[in-house]
């Protein structure tokens, strides 16, 4: 698909290497310019308790495969002058500079567009472009309202485990940096493409944000109960101690959902509960979650998981049990989207399924080690 595209990242961390993860996968040349006086991308050190990894790190190898890196120090001029030779020769640049340490480096859209007229230039930051504040996911879910919403009833507001909104602010400068590439192959034009944390992270509060925008109702932590639909993200234990997570979301599924659970074997000694008016609508189930809850409590706790998986499964009920990471990748549907080298395994950024269009996923390089292709890249400029 981009096989001719040429991708010079400036980013480290996640959000901006997983775009350029994106490119490679899809067939571009991207080139990761890293600090040599730093030891490059910080990820690199991220190393959890016990791991035994080189310079890349567990961390580092989640967004960087398919890349070359080049280690220079754009501190000084002959830095300076390799990374605008590189942006010549780029169709894309991917950064994530701190506003106004792009421009001290020489890196900024203004100064690199220059000599490229057609350059599309992608810029993350943590609050936009006129707030020098630094910005990092964490700092960016508590102040967006994601720590706030997560975690019990009674908790402390909890980070989510993953970093959740350089994620969704990567998905942002993806769609930002198509549009700039349908408008250059249509204008010959280039853009500038600006994303911050911050909004991504407000923009992805969806129903939530118009539960207090639109219904003036201020979200609260819940667990994982969703405050709109019941039950739907209440998980419950069955007869083999395994945990099943409902997700109904439709009257016809909970009807379908309580025959299930008092049919054959397992009838309940509670009469026709379902009927009941509380529980009748959604809206009524939502008001009613934790009496209704307990119902379905006692009532899941009858049956082993295989055999209620079986049963709403046959008839279409959203359920699933709740699994680790392990058990996860060990599904076939983790299997077709690994990367695989010699060494390492990873997992792919792009799993979309486009007609007549084939990544070269299978066959990119490895995570790059510091500095790997810094000779091959600076004899290519000569």
């Amino acid at each position: 698909m981009f096989q001719n595209l040429k991708v010079l990242e400036l980013a480290s961390v996640l959000a901006g290497p997983s775009v350029g993860q994106f490119f490679a996968e899809l067939g571009a040349e991207v080139i990761k310019v890293e600090n040599l006086k730093t030891g490059g991308d910080v990820t690199r050190s991220w190393k959890g308790v016990g791991e035994q990894t080189d310079d890349r790190s567990a961390y580092f190898s989640s967004c960087n495969w398919g890349k070359k890196s080049v280690a220079i120090d754009l501190t000084n001029e002959e830095g300076k002058q390799i990374a605008k030779e590189l942006a010549k020769r780029s169709d894309i640049i991917i950064a994530s500079y701190k506003p106004g340490d792009a421009e001290k480096l020489g890196v900024s859209y203004q100064q690199l567009s220059t000599n490229n007229e057609q350059l599309i230039y992608g810029q993350i930051t943590g609050y936009g472009s006129d707030d020098d504040r630094v910005g990092y996911d964490a700092v960016i879910q508590a102040e967006s309202g994601f720590m706030d919403l997560n975690g019990e009833k009674d908790g402390p507001p909890t980070k989510l485990p993953v970093a959740l909104i350089d994620v969704l602010a990567a998905h942002q400068l993806k769609e930002g940096l198509l549009l700039a590439l349908l408008k250059k192959e249509r204008s010959g034009v280039g853009s500038l493409v600006e994303v911050s944390l911050i909004q991504s992270a407000l923009s992805s509060l969806v129903n939530q944000a118009t539960n207090w925008l639109v219904a003036k109702k201020l979200p609260t932590r819940q667990g994982s109960a969703h405050p709109n639909i019941a039950p739907y993200g209440d998980s419950f234990l069955t007869k083999d101690v395994k945990r099943i997570l409902l997700a109904v979301g439709s009257d016809r599924q909970f009807k379908e959902l309580v025959t299930i659970l008092g049919v054959g074997d397992h009838v309940l000694d509670l009469g026709d509960w379902a009927l009941e008016a509380k529980y009748l609508s959604n809206q009524q189930r939502v008001e009613n979650r934790l009496q209704l809850n307990e119902l379905i409590e006692g009532a899941v706790l009858r049956f082993d998981s295989k055999a209620l998986m079986e049963k709403v499964n046959q008839r279409k009920i959203p359920a699933g049990l709740i699994q680790n990471v392990e058990e996860a990748f060990s599904k076939e549907s983790a299997n077709e989207i690994l990367l695989r080298s010699t060494e390492l395994l990873g997992v792919k950024n792009f799993v979309g399924q486009v007609s007549s269009i084939e990544s070269r996923s299978s066959v990119l390089l490895p995570p790059p080690h510091f500095g790997e292709h810094t000779k091959e890249i600076l004899l290519s400029l000569q």
